[in-house]
C-alpha cells in the first residue's frame, strides 16, 4: 500500500491518459446526436448509438481504471466527492427564501404536468420543446440551491426509511402551515 502511494504521481502520463479516458467515457453519449445525423444505414446509426450509449462509458471506465491504479482511482473520487461536498448548500434560510423556493418547486412540477398532459396549452412548446425543457430543469437545479441545506438533509431523509419527521409543537399560525 505504501508502495503504491509513493509511485502515485497525479502530473504522470499514465494518470493524464487514465483521467482523460474516464471523462471521454462518460462524454461518449453526447455523440449520438451527431450518429444520428450521419448518412448511414439505420441499423448501423441503432448500433453506433448503443454502443456509445451503454458500451463505450464501460470500456473506457475500465480501460482508465488500469491505466490509473487504485491509487489514481481514489485520488479522482476523493477530488471529485471534495467537490460535491462544497457544492451542497449549508446552514438555514430565510422564510422568505424558502417560500420562494417552494414556489419555484411548485411551479416546476405543474410545468412538468402541463407538458406531459397538455403540452398544447403551453405557448411555443411544439417548437421551443427541448429549450424549454433545458431551462425548467436548470431551474429546478437552482431552485434545490435556494431552498438550502436544510431541505436537502429533508429531501435526502425521503430515502432514509427509518427517518422519522421531526416538527416542532410550538404554535403554528395559520399562514405558516401554509408554506
Amino acid at each position: 500500500m505504501d508502495e503504491d502511494k509513493e509511485q502515485f504521481n497525479p502530473k504522470s502520463w499514465r494518470f493524464c491518459l487514465g483521467l482523460f479516458l474516464f471523462i471521454f467515457g462518460w462524454v461518449c453519449p453526447l455523440f449520438i446526436p451527431l450518429v444520428t445525423n450521419l448518412n448511414l444505414e439505420t441499423a448501423t446509426k441503432a448500433f453506433l448509438s448503443g454502443f456509445l450509449l451503454i458500451g463505450a462509458p464501460e470500456i473506457f471506465s475500465v480501460l482508465s481504471i488500469i491505466l490509473l491504479g487504485k491509487p489514481g482511482y481514489v485520488y479522482i473520487k476523493n477530488k471529485a466527492f471534495s467537490l460535491l461536498k462544497r457544492a451542497v448548500p449549508r446552514g438555514e434560510v430565510s422564510r422568505t427564501r424558502y417560500r420562494f423556493g417552494l414556489m419555484l418547486l411548485l411551479l416546476h412540477i405543474i410545468y412538468a404536468y402541463l407538458t406531459f398532459y397538455a403540452p398544447d396549452l403551453i405557448m411555443w412548446y411544439a417548437e421551443n420543446r427541448i429549450t424549454m425543457n433545458i431551462i425548467a430543469d436548470f431551474l429546478f437545479i437552482v431552485t434545490l440551491f435556494v431552498l438550502g441545506g436544510e431541505f436537502w438533509e429533508k429531501l435526502r431523509a425521503l430515502f432514509i426509511y427509518d427517518a422519522k419527521a421531526n416538527i416542532p409543537k410550538t404554535q403554528v399560525n395559520s399562514t405558516d402551515s401554509l408554506l
